[in-house]
């Protein structure tokens, strides 16, 4: 029988999560994705993206695919790994809820699945039980050192941040945005009202530049795991203003622009980058240097391949 870890695999996930998706199907394996008419959330397929090594699969046909292994995101999804019989293992996207600490996972009582944390945050403060546990950090994709920061504002990328206020931190731009103004760009961002302006969904690599004009990348998330677009912001080699919260601790150095849970320290810093653009710029450089040494591409690819390796064994 051929090893797994020597060759490609057959690798079943759901389109849940485009970024995270966008990074994980790059690596040397051939990936199948369901598709079905009614599209999300069970058959959403590629959704258009360009993804060579994805196949889309009808969603009443994913055992005629044969996958070596499922790559599950969703508690809904066991039912459909139980019935296709495959190794299978389940990528923890979030931070625990409702509770920071206490929060059983849905696999806690399970030995025979891994939970893959995305950030070692989730894997310290989920309640994981008998199951299996491991982290494989974030990796990206490098849209290269795009900044210019020729625009004296703030940028930030959001979805849906009315109806997410808290959890985004959406509201602590608005105190940001008395020292200069604040772009948000994101799905449902245009329901944003003054002081910040929202300026809709725009498709890469276009919102990169967009982004990258700025001068400031603002991330306030209270509660996430890591997000990306402040990963992608720090590929862009942009100065940074986070929310000390869950992994953001750990992803962005001291020398990266302001970390603090203190928003007056956050408007001080904001201002700062705002007025010295040399000063912004070097930040935004030791910004890029971190998040290529620890969120680089190659290093996910290939802790997802010794995994999948594994779970395929």
């Amino acid at each position: 029988m051929t090893d797994p870890g020597s060759r490609r695999l057959r690798v079943l996930l759901w389109h849940v999560h485009g970024s995270w998706t966008d990074a994980f199907v790059r690596g040397r394996h051939d990936y199948l994705l369901p598709v079905s008419p009614e599209g999300a959330p069970w058959g959403l397929g590629k959704a258009g993206r360009n993804w060579p090594s994805v196949t889309e699969v009808p969603l009443d046909r994913l055992a005629e695919a044969e996958p070596d292994v499922v790559v599950l995101q969703r508690p809904e999804e066991l039912d459909f790994a139980a019935r296709l019989g495959v190794p299978a293992v389940y990528v923890e996207h979030n931070a625990p809820r409702p509770y920071a600490a206490s929060s059983e996972h849905p696999l806690a009582g399970r030995s025979d699945i891994t939970v893959a944390h995305v950030t070692h945050f989730n894997a310290a403060t989920w309640d994981c039980g008998r199951a299996p546990v491991t982290v494989v950090p974030h990796g990206i994709p490098d849209p290269g050192p795009r900044y210019t920061g020729e625009l004296a504002a703030g940028v930030s990328m959001i979805n849906e941040p009315v109806r997410r206020e808290r959890v985004t931190g959406a509201d602590l731009l608005g105190t940001l945005a008395e020292a200069a103004p604040v772009d948000v760009f994101g799905m449902g961002t245009e329901e944003l009202g003054a002081p910040l302006r929202g300026l809709g969904d725009v498709p890469a690599p276009k919102l990169h530049d967009e982004i990258a004009r700025r001068r400031v990348y603002l991330h306030t998330a209270r509660w996430t795991s890591l997000g990306l677009s402040l990963l992608e912001a720090m590929h862009l080699a942009m100065p940074v203003v986070v929310f000390a919260a869950t992994e953001a601790v750990e992803a962005v150095p001291d020398d990266a622009g302001v970390l603090s849970t203190d928003v007056s320290v956050l408007a001080r810093g904001f201002r700062e980058l705002l007025h010295e653009p040399d000063f912004a710029a070097l930040a935004g450089k030791n910004a890029r240097e971190h998040a290529l040494k620890h969120y680089g591409l190659d290093a996910f690819l290939t802790a997802w391949d010794h995994l999948l390796a594994e779970t395929a064994r």
